[in-house]
């Protein structure tokens, strides 16, 4: 097979004249500590949308954690390697500025189309600024997470960063429904941050991933990032310099 263009640093050099139109970067970093912080100590302000109020947070959300997420689901779905079915779909589940399902779709052979959720308007419409600048098929949409309508299989249906931000209620919900669709043929896989602390429902899914025939993976994978994201990040004393976080997932293997 023909090796593809990498698509993500024309993407970001996209992204970064887009943020950085009329916001300084000193702007940007302010923005990006007060969201860094957001994640951190004050979580429960998250499922508020919280982490979208404000136009600097907006755009340090999608110039460091956007690019951040892309760059974590590609090497993940590339450690675990092609799946029993290549899916034509990819679900992206709250799907925030829609990074995270690109990268898996552009991953896909062939490329799949993507479609993303979220409840918050204006992550939707970065959602489909993200879709057609990296040359994708899909769209983004308004809509739960946690009840969106599954696509028929093969598909891959991805929560990345989102099962952390619902309530308990909500994620009880939204388990069986990720491991029924695994059951009838679908790929599915769940990312989330390394630390425990703030997801003490994680064992919990483990176990019953692991029941139904997937695995558990914890990932560090050592990167050199653009110039303006390593900056950002180092100048809002956040270390980037290896892409952490962990999975569950159903039908790669």
């Amino acid at each position: 097979m023909t090796a593809r263009r990498d698509a993500f640093p024309a993407f970001f050099e996209a992204l970064e004249a887009r943020h950085r139109a009329d916001l300084s970067f000193p702007e940007i970093r302010r923005a990006l500590q007060a969201l860094s912080s957001l994640y951190v100590e004050r979580r429960e302000r998250m499922r508020s949308g919280a982490a979208f109020d404000g136009k600097g947070k907006r755009a340090a959300f999608a110039l460091y954690y956007g690019p951040l997420h892309f760059l974590l689901v590609r090497e993940i779905v590339r450690a675990l390697g092609p799946p029993r079915r290549s899916p034509r779909r990819i679900l992206d589940l709250g799907c925030g500025t829609g990074t995270a399902g690109a990268a898996w779709a552009l991953e896909c052979e062939p490329t799949a189309e993507v479609v993303g959720v979220d409840l918050n308007g204006w992550a939707v419409t970065e959602a489909r600024w993200v879709i057609r600048q990296l040359g994708l098929r899909g769209r983004a949409v308004r809509g739960d997470a946690v009840s969106e309508k599954l696509p028929r299989p093969p598909a891959g249906i991805l929560a990345a960063l989102t099962a952390n931000e619902l309530d308990e209620a909500a994620r009880a919900r939204l388990l069986p429904r990720l491991l029924d669709a695994a059951g009838r043929g679908s790929t599915v896989l769940i990312v989330e941050p390394l630390s425990r602390r703030i997801s003490p429902w994680w064992p919990e899914w483990a176990e019953a991933v692991g029941s139904a025939g997937g695995r558990e993976d914890e990932w560090r994978f050592p990167t050199a990032l653009p110039k303006t994201l390593a900056l950002l990040g180092k100048a809002s004393g956040l270390d980037n310099r290896v892409l952490t976080g962990r999975s569950l997932s159903l039908g790669f293997y």
